[in-house]
């Protein structure tokens, strides 16, 4: 194919893909030739008559695979934002080829031995620091790779890996194929409790399904969640709720519960092939965490007390039902429907009163402007640059300067083929090994659009998050491109991103950014102090919900032996082992957990969400004892961290920013599970 756009120099602006002549057909050649391109490299370094050297060998493969990373950055980001039946047939095609290839690096022989003796003489070497952790991160990805097995293990270790990777993209697809499917079509007559805000993007998710006329809410969390909270029709929240939990694990050729049990036992034996007990004790002994004992002294840290919380605030909202009738015990499918007439009678606050000041527009601004304040940058729109959808806008990033950091794409509405969820990924990352490299990052959330877009707090504080992801793509400041951005360690990722959502609700962004859409006057100080005061409010529920999918996690991960695992057994198992209350579920149940089961990313790591807690409330509190929440010495040691990559030891930057290594009481405090 001779007009394949991966075949030439994109000259667009900021080298952006140039989405408009990107087809499917071009990916099939596009990975065939970047892997072919990437084996003649491999054999190449490997093969060279002179002894190895960290240019030679260490920096040679990070020259490596630029025509197969292109392809694979876009090709994973549409079929994430924006998919096709073409692009889903590709990408089952490719999921094991792919894996088939990488495994071929990994396991090369002779280009392992190479690293290896590199590895054994580092220290006379005279690296640099970042060098230096750049060969012994790199030999231990060799390691874990399995480059020390004998032939027969080798042999074993890639066919695991092919298999994974198919089985992985099924149970994404799986989810997809679910949630693009279900939908709860409503009359006007049905919409009873619904605010403006909730029937209006009923509405447009209506028109959008070719409904137009009717109503419809979909399995997005931003359409599920304002009608589990408003709708006063208690059979259409259970309906929705129970579609809602058991997306991805209904019976047929899209269930992803047989997958589980395969994926489980495949990667028990990828562990047990290095020498580990479990997959979790291999997971984590490349953590922050390192191990087990440390995760579930964690978890259990919290457990307990959000435990005692969520009962507490279990018996709120039974009395609330007992008092507006309701003679049974509240079901799962009501808790948000009573927390909701709980909070407004505790606090005189009413989400859909909250929720017209938040305009995705300015909540959009006040996450450019805050990292203008802390970090010295500047957000300027390019329209006309080339994107994959009209949703999706381009900026170009700037320091204070003026001068040219990096692009970031927003995309921010939830789409029939569009995974739910909210992510940050990248189409380019930053370098500046062979010349100055910028990144171009993209944000995608999965919010309900509106005339205008109205968000809830929780889902600006969802943008700030994934926001500040970004920025730690943005910022990224490395010489090495497996170094950039947000390559670190699993239990350190979520740092960067959960610190900048306190910036959200900081009372000074709220006075400036939350304004009604209507009238334009901001928030209201009584309005404000009340939000404030209820940040604590549902936290038990909150708390428990994740706290049980991350023990969940950890007990799949931590079985020696999970072949012909019963998945609903061993799930029914567990949350009846740690006491999970019957009116609360796992915040993802197994069919449906992407993080655990659509990629190994996150298995055996869902708990760094709390655990990056544990940094990132710290972390804030120092900006709180100084006084001043964008405090120039604090925001260049935390801009230093978002710019450091993997070039240093994830607790060394920490501590180099905060003076000591964190404290849990912080975030406690926080979740509001001790008096602060």
């Amino acid at each position: 194919m001779t007009d394949n756009p991966f075949f030439e120099a994109w000259t667009t602006p900021f080298g952006l893909p140039p989405f408009d002549r990107i087809r499917p057909e071009h990916f099939p050649p596009a990975f065939e030739r970047a892997m072919a391109e990437n084996v003649a490299e491999i054999e190449a370094i490997a093969g060279q008559s002179e002894p190895p050297t960290f240019a030679n060998t260490v920096e040679a493969l990070e020259r490596s695979s630029r025509l197969l990373n292109r392809v694979s950055s876009v090709f994973y980001n549409l079929t994430s934002s924006n998919t096709s039946d073409a692009l889903e047939a590709i990408a089952r095609d490719v999921a094991p080829k792919l894996a088939q290839h990488h495994m071929r690096v990994w396991l090369d022989p002779t280009l392992f031995a190479r690293v290896e003796e590199l590895h054994g003489k580092r220290d006379t070497l005279g690296l640099d620091t970042d060098q230096m952790r750049l060969l012994e991160r790199l030999h231990l990805g060799f390691i874990r790779s399995g480059a020390a097995l004998g032939a027969d293990a080798k042999a074993r270790m890639t066919a695991l890996s092919e298999r994974l990777a198919t089985l992985h993209t099924l149970f994404n697809q799986n989810v997809l194929h679910a949630e693009k499917d279900w939908q709860l079509v409503l009359e006007e007559g049905d919409l009873a409790g619904l605010p403006a805000f909730a029937r209006a993007a009923a509405a447009q998710a209506a028109k959008e399904r070719g409904a137009e006329g009717k109503y419809v809410v979909t399995l997005a969390r931003s359409s599920v969640e304002p009608f589990l909270t408003f709708s006063t029709r208690r059979d259409l929240r259970q309906r929705l709720y129970t579609a809602w939990t058991e997306r991805g694990g209904q019976p047929g050729e899209h269930d992803n519960t047989p997958l589980i049990g395969e994926i489980l036992a495949l990667r028990a034996e990828q562990a047990t092939l290095l020498g580990y007990a479990t997959y979790a004790d291999y997971r984590l002994d490349d953590t922050m965490a390192k191990d087990t004992l440390a995760v579930e002294r964690l978890l259990l840290q919290v457990w307990e007390p959000a435990k005692r919380k969520a009962a507490e605030e279990r018996e709120e909202l039974q009395a609330q039902a007992r008092a507006e009738g309701l003679n049974d015990s509240i079901a799962p499918w009501d808790w948000r429907y009573y927390a909701e007439k709980v909070r407004q009678a505790k606090y005189d606050l009413d989400e859909a009163e909250v929720k017209p000041y938040f305009v995705l527009a300015n909540m959009v601004r006040a996450a450019f402007d805050t990292a203008g304040r802390l970090f010295g940058l500047r957000f300027e729109e390019r329209p006309g640059c080339p994107v994959y959808h009209p949703d999706v806008r381009v900026y170009e990033v700037l320091d204070s300067a003026g001068d040219h950091v990096g692009v970031f794409l927003h995309d921010n509405f939830a789409r029939a083929n569009k995974r739910s969820g909210a992510w940050m990924s990248s189409f380019r990352d930053q370098e500046n090994f062979d010349g100055a490299v910028s990144p171009i990052i993209l944000n995608n959330n999965n919010f309900a659009r509106g005339e205008p877009t109205l968000l809830s707090f929780d889902e600006a504080e969802t943008l700030f998050h994934e926001f500040g992801h970004g920025l730690h793509g943005l910022l990224s400041k490395v010489r090495y491109p497996s170094q950039s951005g947000t390559s670190v360690r699993r239990d350190f990722v979520e740092f960067p991103s959960q610190v900048y959502e306190h910036w959200m609700s900081a009372p000074e962004t709220l006075r400036t950014y939350a304004v009604h859409h209507q009238t334009g006057e901001p928030i209201p100080e009584p309005l404000l102090n009340r939000l404030l005061a209820a940040r604590t409010f549902n936290q038990g529920f909150a708390t428990v919900e994740y706290t049980a999918a991350a023990l969940l996690d950890m007990a799949f991960h931590t079985l020696p032996d999970p072949a012909g695992l019963d998945v609903p057994a061993f799930e029914r198992e567990v949350t009846g082992r740690i006491g999970l209350p019957a009116e609360i579920a796992v915040r993802h149940r197994p069919p449906h957990f992407q993080h655990l089961f659509a990629g190994g990313g996150y298995a055996a790591g869902y708990y760094a969400y709390l655990w990056a807690e544990v940094l990132d409330a710290d972390g804030f509190e120092a900006f709180q004892e100084a006084g001043d929440l964008f405090d120039p010495t604090l925001a260049a040691g935390l801009k230093a961290i978002y710019s450091a990559g993997d070039t240093r030891d994830p607790m060394e930057l920490y501590t180099a920013f905060r003076g000591s290594e964190p404290k849990i009481e912080p975030l406690l405090k926080v979740r509001g599970l001790v008096e602060a």
